[in-house]
């Protein structure tokens, strides 16, 4: 498999990419243009330099006796190029296609005055000699040695300093594109309806302010759709409590026969469901209860003894040695629903208490049928019942759970469902202890 260009996936990196390559290109092409225009520059100041400067001292070496002309050289030799008396080095012609600037500007500095020929001269360092005669007849050469402009030291610093620079801006840039976006993303993670919504801060760009208002604006638009259907579900409730009452109050003095012991069995079963569906309604805002501190360990005996006392199998394990501050009235709700459970189907109910990575572990452990894999999730959403079967005392009115689920998140915890090895089924309620 080739190795190929992989996009990446994150919006910040995305970002990222796209600023510093384009950032980068962009000072690349400045300091490219910058450069060579500083390289143009230089070129035609040294070309001019040298054109004035051959020119000079081919006169100054003219005009000189013979004799002292040797004495002079060292005073006329320039880095790049020095003067030598004589006919100088062994090299081959210099093609007409490829001819140095510097040798363009040699020729016109002393062409019109002079006979000049140029040689290559092969070597480690290839370079080019000028050949010309003075006017007293000895020959001189020019020994050219053509170097590169030479780069400031200071230059590469700069260029480092700028794109350390670009790539400081190009964080900051994108941390305040992102951070905005990662902020709306948790309280879309966290926006649960069954709690008070946490309103987002508004204060920021315009285009953030924005979309942070109109999120609020949806969370509480969700608060309020369920706060009434919850009260239309509560109301409804609350009012077939009064016709089921004068049912059942007909219905003792009818005379006792079989459709009697079906119609009692009937509105019995109505009002259970009633008063689950006001639990549920009511379980909503459990929320609105007061917080205060509880000794968990002589809570959980508490909810173990009151089991016991009604010939209950609940027994209780492990020890917590924890003060919590929670709602104890809506706790208490969720471990009586989940040990009812386990009583129902499995006739036994076990408490296991521990506290593991900062949290606050309550299991209610059993040994009933259990619940199928691809139902532990559905199976705590209201009035989902595992049995199809309308019995009360088989199939419930699907709320036990629901209730529970609502009352967990209330204050703070989680609720999960797993069936056990062995068989039956493990309810945990995890709470931090922070």
């Amino acid at each position: 498999m080739k190795p190929g260009f992989r996009w990446p996936r994150t919006l910040a990196s995305q970002l990222s990419l796209i600023f510093l390559v384009s950032l980068i290109c962009a000072h690349g092409l400045s300091f490219s243009a910058q450069f060579y225009e500083r390289y143009i520059s230089a070129r035609t100041a040294m070309l001019g330099n040298l054109e004035n400067d051959v020119s000079t001292s081919i006169a100054i070496l003219d005009r000189l006796p013979a004799a002292e002309r040797a004495s002079w050289l060292p005073r006329l030799d320039r880095q790049n190029y020095r003067y030598l008396l004589g006919a100088g080095e062994t090299g081959v012609p210099m093609s007409t296609d490829n001819v140095p600037m510097a040798a363009t500007s040699i020729a016109d500095a002393l062409g019109k005055q002079y006979a000049l020929t140029f040689r290559d001269i092969p070597g480690l360092q290839k370079h080019f000699q000028a050949d010309l005669t003075l006017a007293d007849g000895h020959p001189i050469t020019i020994d050219v040695r053509p170097a590169a402009v030479p780069l400031a030291l200071w230059l590469p610093v700069v260029l480092i300093l700028q794109l350390a620079l670009l790539l400081g801006c190009t964080w900051m840039a994108v941390r305040i594109a992102i951070r905005p976006l990662a902020r709306l993303a948790r309280a879309v993670e966290t926006l649960d309806p069954n709690t008070h919504p946490t309103p987002l801060d508004e204060t920021g760009p315009t285009e953030v302010a924005h979309a942070a208002a109109a999120f609020n604006a949806m969370q509480a638009r969700i608060a309020e759709y369920l706060k009434e259907r919850m009260q239309i579900l509560a109301a409804i409730s609350h009012d077939l409590q009064t016709p089921i009452t004068r049912m059942k109050l007909r219905a003792e003095f009818m005379d006792d026969s079989n459709e009697k012991e079906k119609l009692w069995s009937d509105l019995g079963e109505m009002e259970h469901l009633v008063r689950e569906g006001v639990a549920y309604a009511r379980s909503v805002h459990g929320a609105t209860e007061a917080s205060c501190r509880i000794d968990m360990d002589a809570f959980l005996d508490s909810v173990m003894f009151d089991y016991q006392d009604m010939n209950k199998q609940v027994s209780l394990s492990g020890k917590s040695a924890v003060v919590l501050n929670t709602r104890p009235h809506a706790l208490r709700r969720v471990l009586v629903n989940l040990v009812d459970n386990a009583l129902k189907f499995a006739g036994a109910a076990q408490l296991e208490v521990g506290t593991a990575a900062g949290e606050l572990s309550i299991k209610v452990l059993d040994r009933g049928p259990g619940i199928a894999e691809d139902e532990l999730v559905q199976v705590m959403q209201p009035f989902y019942r595992v049995e199809s079967s309308r019995n009360r005392g088989t199939g419930g009115t699907g709320l036990g759970l629901a209730i529970a689920q609502q009352l967990v998140v209330a204050i703070g915890g989680t609720l999960t469902l797993s069936n056990r090895q062995g068989g039956g089924l493990c309810a945990e309620v995890r709470v931090g202890l922070g």
